[in-house]
Parts: C-alpha cells; sequence; structure tokens
C-alpha cells in the first residue's frame, strides 16, 4: 500500500491517529484506488447527526479539468481576501505552507472530496452540526491509512460555482473541499495548546489538574 514504510506508519490505534491527523497540502501524484476511497467514506457516514438524520453527501472528484477547476476558485478566494486575513495572523511558515495548498497543492491531490449537506433532510440549524462530524471521520480515517487530507473551506467563498461545477441539486450545499491522497513529504504530530489552557473543572477559569484531574 503506498504510504507504507515512507515515513508514515500505518495504525489502527484511535489516539494514535487522532495525535498524527494533521492538514496535508501537498500531495504525489499516485492514485487512491476506490476500495480505500468507500472504506474511508464508509467511515465518515458513521458519525452522529441530528436525529439521525444523515444529511450529509460526497462528491467524489477525479477528472483533472474539474479538479483544476476547484483549485482555481480556491486559489481566487485566496487572492481575493484570504492571504489578507491570513497575514500577520500565521506564523510565517505556517502562511507559506497554506499559500501553497491555496494556488495549486489542494488541487494538486489526486482525490477531492465535496462534502455537502442535504437541507431536504434535516432543520437548517442541523445542517452545519451534523455534517462537520461526518468530515472529521473523513480526516481521521484518511490518516489512519496512511493518506493525507485536510478541511479547506476557501472555496465556499464561491459556493454558487462550486455547486454547478458539481452539479448538486436544490438544497444541497457544500460545507467542505477535503483533499486526499499520499502526502509528498513526512508530516511530524500536529502541535495543540496545553489542555490546562482549554479544559476547566465545572466553571471557565477553574483549572482541570489538581485535585482528581490529569
Amino acid at each position: 500500500m503506498p504510504g507504507a514504510g515512507d515515513g508514515q506508519p500505518v495504525s489502527a490505534d484511535f489516539f494514535d491517529v487522532a495525535r498524527r491527523q494533521r492538514a496535508c497540502r501537498g500531495f504525489r501524484p499516485d492514485p487512491v484506488d476506490d476500495d480505500t476511497l468507500a472504506r474511508l467514506l464508509e467511515t465518515a457516514t458513521r458519525a452522529p447527526s441530528a436525529e439521525n438524520t444523515q444529511p450529509w453527501v460526497f462528491v467524489v472528484v477525479r477528472h483533472p479539468e474539474r479538479r483544476a477547476a476547484i483549485g482555481a476558485l480556491t486559489a481566487r478566494a485566496w487572492d481575493q481576501g484570504g492571504r489578507a486575513h491570513s497575514e500577520g495572523r500565521l506564523a510565517p511558515a505556517l502562511l507559506e505552507d497554506v499559500e501553497r495548498g491555496a494556488i495549486g497543492g489542494v488541487a494538486d491531490a489526486p482525490v477531492l472530496v465535496v462534502v455537502c449537506g442535504d437541507a431536504r433532510l434535516t432543520v437548517a440549524a442541523a445542517l452545519g452540526p451534523s455534517v462537520y462530524p461526518a468530515v472529521q471521520n473523513l480526516l481521521l480515517a484518511a490518516t489512519a491509512v496512511g493518506l493525507g487530507s485536510a478541511l479547506t473551506t476557501l472555496p465556499l467563498v464561491f459556493g454558487s460555482e462550486l455547486a454547478a461545477l458539481v452539479e448538486l441539486p436544490e438544497g444541497v450545499t457544500p460545507f467542505a473541499v477535503v483533499p486526499l491522497g499520499w502526502p509528498a513529504r513526512v508530516y511530524g504530530p500536529s502541535r495543540r495548546r496545553p489542555l490546562s489552557d482549554t479544559a476547566f473543572r465545572e466553571v471557565y477559569g477553574a483549572p482541570w489538574a489538581g485535585a482528581g484531574g490529569l
């Protein structure tokens, strides 16, 4: 299997997978087979949803011209506000990586999954909260088999054009584009703020660590 033995081990341990999952914005051209994609998509559908309505829709895009068109939307969104929004907020190395992905790296992935929500299946307020857990499952499943992935929302700036590219019917709305492919380089573990900054006991501000804590 591509990805195995090239510095990114395949692991079925959930906690290890969750710690290794991170945004990948550079991909090798090697194809991703249908069986692997089906496994990832089926795992995505195991996510929770409001009233078990399962309003997610996955459009798997492999065609080079269609991927390029989605990439062009991403680059246009970056040029028309994305870069200005991120400059000064992101560290220089991260900004450079995000820009590489926005102007071509994401579109270079051999597979783009346009993740959508079907408003005909649930109320509007529950649509996003039902779709995004499926996106997270997709990202984790990709990491588990050694694939790179990312949650990309820049193309949604031109949501109607994205919807037209993949011929979405009325009532089905794109929520994310997830590139999938074998990573072009080895990624280290993700960096996160310490739990002491983000978890509290009983009320905000009360330290999680201490008596009964970790």
